[in-house]
């Protein structure tokens, strides 16, 4: 019997056991062609672990075990990102679903494929003070959830985006001496390819494409191949994989001069645009806007525009304008000649965004790695980029990162301290994989120093929020590696370490940082409006 409602009165696991429930859904996910578990140990979810277990035993799934739910969910998020298959996170009954929410709302955010597969007491025990028995059925709202005390058929339900299933396990939940080939003649299906484009749309040739930092959840490949046909200007929130992407235009686009000069007959978004307000205001002051996103049907329902797509077409346009295209480049050029650095928090991000390694994926962490990386990163395509920018949370970013570099041979991170030290049991079981972590150290939140609560009473105690520790001594009391880095040249050495190496980047004050991002502005917009004759 399964119930879609919170309210259903669900009867005992009638002939099948507690063991047949999980075997069957295990089954049922390895054929679906989940490959990756990650499980946080619990007695409720036995059945699953031990039937998890014998799966990977036989070399059928990978299975990642981390001790804290939390971290865990985050983890497989980084997994499913990676590699846009559904990753399965597995826990007990309880407090530890309740740690799942954040990252589900990430996941549903972000329309990434996670199944939240969760464990439960019957329930006929709910609401009669049964030891870790709560309401688990709707707990990771919005997500839908499938509440059963018995088999489900798993490809009724994932398909795409988040999922929550939440099993109740009677007793007894193991059976003794049950030695049955339940994994004989496992057939895994091939998944199906969800990027083909979906008809056509024509722009006019004064048009510009904007890419969000998540690409409305499509591949840089498939974007690459089909912005390439349109040839026109594309801002990209990411430029690191797109290597057409005009560089710096959430700096000059800051400068509203700028902005009326380069108009745009139409703009196709694609995905959210969620870093620069410049962007935003360039978007917003177009007519004709055009989103391609697939959250907008089911998740973004009150998202407006001229047009919304939910499937990426084909584009073109019906001819092309040299001078527009060319107006896009000069601006690009003058810019980045106007942007002279000393060591700074941008600093770290242009030289990290030039000198990782080609083919290495790369997590930026939330709040000012993302926008400094925007902003100050050259346009290349040869990087696996990733981000937590459903919500921009900064929490569980090192898990995240960490299920990524399980999937690839080489990860970078770039993460702020606080967005670290919000983290930090991801490190109680951090896996050895080659992952380079840096860690920006301004001592506190230094995006709040750009933004207009800045200067403002109890800034410091409530914005500014300095934290005086040590980073690099907490992680060695974890027992990993970990060098200190103060400049441009011991930076560049940090990048060619193996296993999981933490690198704590020094940087100016906070305050001196926010003066610095002003000056730069200031210093761009001037540039590109001589260089372009928009003055």
């Amino acid at each position: 019997m399964v119930a879609e409602s919170r309210d259903a009165d669900l009867e005992g696991l009638g002939s099948m056991s507690a063991s047949d429930v999980a075997r069957s859904t295990v089954r049922q996910l390895i054929e679906l062609g989940v490959s990756d578990f990650v499980l946080s140990p619990g007695s409720r979810n036995a059945p699953l672990s031990l039937a998890l277990y014998e799966a990977s035993e036989k070399g059928l799934i990978s299975l990642h075990v981390r001790i804290d739910e939390r971290g865990a969910a985050y983890f497989a998020l980084g997994l499913s990102k990676a590699s846009m298959k559904y990753v399965a996170v597995v826990c007990t009954s309880g407090t530890a679903v309740a740690n799942y929410h954040p990252a589900a709302l990430e996941a549903y955010h972000s329309n990434n494929k996670l199944l939240f597969l969760t464990a439960d007491r019957p329930a006929r025990l709910r609401k009669t003070g049964a030891n870790q028995t709560t309401l688990q059925d709707g707990v990771l709202a919005p997500l839908t959830t499938i509440d059963t005390d018995t088999r489900v058929d798993c490809s009724a339900h994932l398909t795409g985006g988040p999922v929550h299933l939440n099993i109740q396990f009677d007793e007894p939940l193991l059976e003794k001496n049950d030695s049955r080939d339940w994994l004989g003649g496992v057939h895994i299906s091939a998944e199906a390819n969800d990027e083909i484009p979906q008809g056509s749309l024509q722009l006019s040739a004064r048009s510009v494409i904007v890419i969000g930092h998540d690409s409305a959840g499509l591949s840089p490949n498939v974007l690459n191949q089909i912005i390439a046909t349109a040839g026109l200007p594309v801002i990209a929130e990411d430029p690191l994989s797109y290597p057409t992407a005009i560089p710096h235009a959430a700096l000059f686009l800051s400068d509203e001069k700028i902005r009326e000069k380069l108009k745009a007959d139409h703009i196709l978004v694609i995905g959210r645009t969620t870093l620069s307000r410049s962007i935003n205001a360039y978007i917003g002051q177009s007519n004709n806007v055009v989103v391609v996103d697939p959250r907008a049907e089911k998740i973004d329902t009150a998202r407006t525009a001229s047009q919304i797509l939910f499937a990426m077409p084909t584009i073109s346009t019906a001819s092309t304008d040299a001078q527009w295209i060319e107006s896009w480049k000069t601006a690009g050029k003058e810019a980045a000649s106007a942007i002279t650095l000393q060591w700074s928090e941008q600093k770290v991000a242009q030289i990290l965004a030039r000198e990782i390694p080609a083919g290495s994926a790369l997590f930026v962490g939330s709040s000012r790695p993302v926008r400094d990386l925007e902003a100050f990163g050259d346009p290349r395509g040869d990087l696996h980029i990733f981000a937590n920018r459903g919500l921009a949370g900064i929490d569980g970013n090192t898990s995240t990162a960490c299920g990524i570099a399980a999937f690839y041979e080489r990860t970078y991170s770039i993460l702020g301290d606080l967005t670290f030290l919000h983290d930090l049991s991801a490190l109680a079981h951090a896996s050895a994989d080659n992952h380079t972590i840096f860690i920006v150290d301004n001592n506190g939140g230094g995006i709040f120093s750009t933004l207009p609560q800045a200067g403002s009473d109890g800034f410091e105690k409530v914005f500014g929020t300095p934290h005086h520790i040590d980073i690099e001594k907490v992680i060695q009391g974890f027992g990993y590696s970990v060098e200190k880095v103060k400049s441009e040249s011991d930076l560049a050495r940090s990048l060619h370490k193996s296993g999981l190496h933490f690198v704590v980047v020094e940087v100016p004050t906070r305050e001196e940082n926010a003066q610095t991002l002003k000056e730069l502005h200031q210093r761009v917009a001037s540039a590109v409006r001589m260089g372009s004759n928009f003055a």
